[in-house]
């Protein structure tokens, strides 16, 4: 049977009196939903680290002031801050009407942007084939099939590094693009009258019209994503669109003017400036230097890829990851390391072929068994070395897997600081995470486009004086003047300036609070 042509089978039985055949789920929404609870499971398991301090703390400002937040970790205004995106402000709206803080609001996040990202990658697969096993297994590729290295960065969908930030807006914007790929890649197809099981969304200007204000958003809840989402969205107009008409240039004009204009619309920050902002580059360039241990079982799927640029130049999945690789190199030949942000994207393209290729009815042939045991056993070695700590509770580890990182919380602080307070800390953890309570950091502990770096790098430079060894009484006076100091919260091996007055201190990890000011 030819994939456009539709057959309804004659309904016979008691099912007729209900319309047709009793309901079954799909191997995808069993999966998926297995998936789902396990996941949200382990997410919730492991404390929350590393970024989410940061976008805690952004929780906390929009809380505070929805419509004027000040900058995320300083006592600083906070216009033009990139991180105040419609996402972020839906979560600031959702803490102020239920009271929750920063942490809990990014905890409760981390199921809702699962579930974006699931139902994404499902419409997405089913429109690149009609197999149903199809997104079962890309979603088992796009989880396992990564490298023996852990990889840890906010974007990179691995079952490890999910555990740590499925509550970020990158989980987000990544489900988002699935969906809008989903979307793009029908339309696309529906101008070359072929018909798969898919989503098919909007008819007409108004369809083309929205699909544009979904790229928006996905510009600005993440913009790196976005960079992967309009390649992604290029590669299947380019791939599938047939006839290029007036009306079809139009069309998809149409959805660019508006994702250009929605973008353009938000109140909040400029998205638009950032594409000349180069303040977290330096930061980006491990993403090269670990690229072949993080990533390497992933080109398992290059021969499934192959064989689709073979039976089509224009394949979208092959262009895709061609225009990825392409922004990938740009981003290391010209020192803006952090379009390897869009890595963890970039192993989409051949995750996804394999699947839709070892998703094929059998028999098989040769070179597909070949490459389903390829596939099998790449699955079992990512699991085993990288990813099993994440789901696999320590008392049932029988080998010792590594384990996500375990961040102590700074709740026993943040009982004694006022919203706002300002805080100095010669702590790392501390640094990155105690801004999510609602204090404000002397000197912020990561690039935003709403603080020159310049003055970033005083401040820091002013709380490393005042860490200092042979720093004196009056020249620590002056930097707890210069930004309102509160707060101390030093670890222990910093020794407690005479005149700080100790408030609290941490069991677990040997932290002192002192107050000073």
């Amino acid at each position: 049977m030819s994939a456009d042509v539709l057959v309804r089978r004659p309904v016979r039985g008691a099912t007729a009196l209900r319309g047709g055949r009793a309901w079954r789920p799909t191997p995808y929404q069993v999966a998926g939903f297995l998936f789902f609870l396990v996941m949200t499971l382990a997410y919730w398991a492991v404390p929350l680290c590393c970024d989410a301090g940061q976008h805690a703390a952004v929780v906390e400002r929009l809380k505070a002031d929805l419509l004027h937040p000040r900058h995320p970790m300083a006592d600083l205004p906070g216009e033009g801050s990139a991180y105040y995106s419609p996402y972020a402000v839906a979560q600031g709206v959702f803490a102020r009407l239920t009271g929750l803080g920063g942490w809990e609001v990014v905890r409760l996040a981390g199921p809702l942007n699962l579930l974006v990202l699931l139902t994404g990658l499902n419409r997405f697969v089913r429109v690149l084939t009609p197999r149903p096993w199809a997104p079962v297994l890309a979603l088992g590729a796009m989880t396992l099939l990564w490298g023996t290295e852990r990889a840890w960065w906010s974007g990179y969908l691995g079952l490890m590094s999910m555990t740590g930030n499925l509550g970020y807006p990158s989980a987000f914007a990544i489900g988002l693009t699935f969906w809008a790929w989903a979307l793009t890649g029908a339309r696309a197809r529906d101008g070359r009258r072929v018909r798969y099981v898919g989503p098919s969304g909007l008819r007409g200007l108004p369809g083309y019209g929205a699909l544009g204000v979904l790229y928006g958003l996905i510009l600005l809840v993440h913009p790196i994503t976005s960079v992967a989402a309009v390649l992604g969205a290029l590669a299947l107009v380019a791939g599938w669109q047939g006839g290029w008409r007036g009306p079809v240039v139009g069309r998809w004009a149409l959805t660019g003017a508006v994702a250009v204009g929605a973008a353009a619309a938000w109140p909040y920050f400029d998205v638009f400036a950032l594409a000349g902002d180069d303040s977290v580059d330096a930061m980006h360039r491990v993403l090269y230097l670990d690229l072949p241990g993080e990533f390497w079982l992933a080109l398992l799927g290059l021969p499934a890829l192959w064989a689709r640029g073979r039976r089509s130049h224009r394949d979208p999945l092959v262009l895709m990851f061609a225009l990825d690789c392409a922004v990938v190199a740009y981003g290391w030949f010209s020192g803006h390391y952090t379009y390897g942000r869009i890595l963890g994207l970039t192993l989409v393209p051949p995750q996804f072929a394999l699947a839709v290729e070892l998703a094929a009815p059998r028999p098989w042939g040769r070179w597909r068994a070949v490459l389903g045991r390829a596939a099998a056993a790449g699955a079992l070695l990512g699991f085993l070395a990288v990813h099993a700590g994440a789901v696999v509770p320590r008392a049932l580890d029988p080998v010792g897997f590594e384990q996500p990182p375990d961040w102590p919380a700074y709740t026993w602080a943040a009982r004694h600081i006022g919203p706002g307070e300002v805080v100095i800390t010669d702590g790392y953890y501390a640094g990155h995470a105690i801004a999510g309570y609602g204090p404000n950091l002397a000197a912020p502990a990561w690039p935003d486009p709403a603080l020159d770096e310049r003055e970033r790098g005083r401040r820091a430079g002013d709380v490393k004086a005042y860490l200092a060894p042979g720093s004196t009484r009056a020249e620590r006076a002056a930097v707890v003047r210069r930004y309102h100091v509160r707060w101390l919260l030093l670890t222990r091996w910093h020794p407690v300036p005479e005149e700080a007055v100790v408030v609290a201190w941490s069991e677990r990890t040997g932290e002192v609070l002192a107050r000073v000011g």
